[in-house]
C-alpha cells in the first residue's frame, strides 16, 4: 500500500515541477497574447482536436463564464463546413502540442484567408503550427508523467493551466465582477444567490408583527409568539411604513436579566432605535454580507424601499433557502 501511496505523490510532484517550470518561462509572449485577446472585436474560437481538443472545451468554457466571448471549434469538423463559425474580427487559437497535427494544420491555408489573428498554442516551437501563427504560446513539458512518455499527462495538464492563465488575467483585467459572473451562471447556486432581489423573498410588512412605542410588554411577548420572525418592528402610530425602531427575541432576553421591573416596559423601553437596514432593490448576497459581518450576527433585518419607507423583512433563514 505503501508503494501504491508513493507513486501516487510521484506523479503529483513531477507534474507540479513542470507547471512551476513552464510558469517560470512566461515571457512577452504572454502579455502579447493578453494585450490581442483583450481589445479583440469578435470572439475567441479554441480549436483543437484529441485529448488537446478536451482540454480546449475546458479552457471556452472558462473564457465564457469570466467574460470572454468563445466558442470551442473541433479541428476535424472545422475542416468539413464549421470554418463557417470563424470571421475576420475573431481570434482563433490552435492547440497542438507537437504542433503537427494534422486536422489542424489543415485549417491554416483557409484561416489565411478568412483574415483572421491566429495563435497558435503547442510545446513546439519549431512546428509548423508556431511558424504559420501570427502568436504564439509555449505549453510545452520535459517529461509526460506517463512512464512511457507517451500519454499526454503533464503536458495536458500544462495546458489547462495556461488555458486558466489566459483566462483569468483577462477577467482581472476587464474588472469582471461577481454580478457579472451571476449573469453567465443563473442556473447555478451562486448564480440564484447573486441575481435574487432581497424583494423577491422578504416577507411583506403585511405579514409583519408591528407594534407603536407605547406597546407594553405582554402584547410585545404575544407578537413575537405569534409571528416567529425574531422581532418585532416599531413604527409611528400615525404612519406604518415609518420606521423607528426593533426589538429582537435577543433584546428581550438580554432585558428580562437586567430589569427588574421587566414586566412594567414599554416598547421605547427597549427598542433599539435607528437598527441596521437593506432596501428591496438590493442583491440577497448584500444582505447576508451584512447580516454575518456584524460582531453580533444579524439575523433580521427591516426592508425599505428608495422612498425609505418600511416594506418588508428579511430574515436569514430566507437567504439560506435560496436554491
Amino acid at each position: 500500500m505503501e508503494d501504491i501511496i508513493r507513486l501516487g505523490k510521484e506523479i503529483f510532484q513531477v507534474e507540479i515541477s513542470e507547471l512551476q517550470r513552464l510558469g517560470n518561462s512566461l515571457d512577452e509572449n504572454f502579455k502579447n497574447v493578453i494585450e490581442i485577446l483583450l481589445n479583440t472585436k469578435g470572439k475567441v474560437v479554441v480549436c483543437g482536436i484529441g485529448k488537446s481538443g478536451l482540454i480546449g472545451k475546458k479552457i471556452a468554457a472558462t473564457l465564457m463564464s469570466t467574460g470572454t466571448s468563445a466558442v470551442f471549434l473541433n479541428a476535424a469538423e472545422a475542416s468539413h463546413g464549421d470554418l463557417g463559425m470563424i470571421n475576420s474580427e475573431d481570434i482563433v487559437l490552435l492547440i497542438s502540442n507537437s504542433g503537427t497535427s494534422s486536422e489542424v494544420i489543415s485549417i491554416l491555408p483557409s484561416l489565411k484567408i478568412i483574415g483572421c489573428i491566429v495563435i497558435a498554442l503547442t510545446g513546439n516551437l519549431d512546428s509548423t503550427l508556431a511558424k504559420e501563427s501570427h502568436y504564439k504560446l509555449y505549453t510545452g513539458v520535459t517529461k509526460e508523467v506517463c512512464p512511457l512518455n507517451i500519454a499526454p499527462t503533464s503536458s495536458t495538464t500544462a495546458l489547462l493551466l495556461i488555458g486558466d492563465a489566459i483566462a483569468i488575467t483577462l477577467m482581472k483585467l476587464k474588472n469582471f465582477k461577481s454580478e457579472n459572473f451571476a449573469v453567465f451562471h443563473p442556473g447555478g447556486a451562486l448564480g440564484r444567490r447573486l441575481l435574487t432581489k432581497i424583494e423577491d423573498i422578504m416577507i411583506p410588512i403585511s405579514n409583519l408583527p408591528l407594534i407603536t412605542e407605547e406597546t407594553p410588554i405582554f402584547k410585545i411577548i404575544e407578537k413575537l409568539a405569534k409571528t416567529r420572525v425574531g422581532a418585532v418592528l416599531i413604527v409611528d402610530s400615525k404612519n406604518l411604513s415609518k420606521l423607528i425602531g426593533i426589538i429582537t427575541d435577543g433584546d428581550l432576553k438580554r432585558f428580562l436579566i437586567k430589569q427588574d421591573s421587566f414586566f412594567s416596559l414599554k416598547a421605547k423601553d427597549m427598542m433599539t432605535v435607528n437598527p441596521k437596514i437593506v432596501f428591496s432593490y438590493e442583491k440577497a448576497y448584500d444582505a447576508l454580507q451584512k447580516m454575518e459581518i456584524e460582531e453580533f450576527q444579524i439575523s433580521f433585518l427591516p426592508v425599505l424601499n428608495e422612498q425609505f419607507c418600511l416594506v418588508g423583512g428579511l430574515r436569514i433563514h430566507d437567504l439560506l433557502k435560496i436554491k
